[in-house]
Parts: C-alpha cells; sequence; structure tokens
C-alpha cells in the first residue's frame, strides 16, 4: 500500500461557532487541532499535515514541535484544503479528519485504516444521523485526487456529495458519537459533555 498520510483540516471560519474551531481546547487539555493532529499519528499515520487557511496562523498546540507540515487553501472550504493537501503529496493514500470532532478516538481512525482494501478509492463511516457518508472522518486513496479536482471544476464543493456519487464503501460506526461535530457553543457543549 502506499504511504498513509493524515490530514487535519483547521482552516474554516468557525462563523457559526464565533471563535477560531481549531483553537478549542478539549478537555483533556490540547486545542481541537492538535488532538486531531495526535490521533491522526496514533492511528498510524506519517507525516500528518495541518491544512489552514491562506492568512491563518498556526493554532493554539503546536509550538512544542520543531516542524508542522502545513498547506494552504484558498478559501473553498474543506476540498480546497484536501486538493492542496493531496498535491503535496499526490503519490499518498490520506486519512483525513475536521478538526471539531472533539469526540473521536484513535479506535474509530485504526478502525479506517485497517479496513481500507488496496483498490479502494473512498472508505468512510455511515453518518449515525441520516445513513450517509462522513467525508471529514474518512479514507482517500490517491486515485481520489483526481476525482476531488474534477468536482471541484464542476463547482461541487461538497465533499459529502462526491462521496455520495462515488463508489464509496461505508462502515457502521465504532464508537457512539464519536463523529459527533461541534459547529456552535450549543454543539461543543453537547459534544464534551460526558
Amino acid at each position: 500500500m502506499s504511504e498513509l498520510c493524515g490530514l487535519v483540516l483547521a482552516g474554516g471560519r468557525s462563523s457559526r461557532m464565533g471563535r477560531d474551531k481549531a483553537e478549542l481546547s478539549h478537555p483533556d487539555g490540547r486545542s481541537l487541532a492538535r488532538r486531531c493532529y495526535d490521533l491522526l499519528g496514533g492511528a498510524g499515520c506519517g507525516p500528518v499535515v495541518l491544512s489552514l487557511r491562506a492568512d491563518q496562523e498556526l493554532p493554539a498546540g503546536f509550538f512544542d514541535l520543531a516542524v508542522v507540515e502545513t498547506v494552504r487553501d484558498e478559501g473553498g472550504g474543506p476540498m480546497a484544503g484536501m486538493v492542496a493537501a493531496f498535491r503535496s503529496r499526490p503519490e499518498a493514500d490520506w486519512l483525513v479528519v475536521a478538526c471539531d470532532l472533539p469526540r473521536l478516538d484513535v479506535e474509530t481512525l485504526e478502525t479506517l485504516v485497517s479496513a481500507r482494501a488496496t483498490d479502494e478509492t473512498f472508505l468512510a463511516y455511515r453518518s449515525e444521523f441520516d445513513g450517509l457518508p462522513e467525508p471529514l472522518c474518512a479514507f482517500y486513496s490517491k486515485e481520489a485526487l483526481p476525482v476531488l479536482e474534477r468536482a471541484l471544476e464542476d463547482d461541487l464543493r461538497c465533499p459529502r456529495k462526491v462521496l455520495v456519487r462515488s463508489d464509496c464503501r461505508l462502515l457502521d460506526p465504532v464508537t457512539p458519537r464519536a463523529l459527533d461535530n461541534a459547529n456552535t457553543p450549543e454543539d461543543w457543549e453537547s459534544a464534551t459533555r460526558p
């Protein structure tokens, strides 16, 4: 299999949250972006890359690391960050997570890694809410890059729609609520409550 890289999508504007989600402090003390970064490393990804907006500073929690590999998107949402990362290492496969998953655990990521097949372009979890693919905690092989580039050319900027229209195998979640995201202060309160 190809090299497996990790990608933390941390470049969103966080308008519904009212502050940068990547900077939010998880109950374990790490910023959300750093926690996801560490989880990807713990699941066997190397290197792990951080996707940021062009004008965004490195989030809190990374300053103890000598080097943090980053890619910059042009403000086109998660798809733009994914394409920028995939172009930086076109020979690699990717495990992609959004930084706003405070309940994400290493078992969820390890299950994706161990379940991937050599001929599979996409592998994702089935949403606990609507049964559709969860594109921001998913595996993308190197063959995904031209699919995503074509989608952007066609002005399709929703990674979920790309997975719905593609041959994406879905797994049932292994940890309940591990993929609950926090887009608003209310979501954050709910997702961080035991």
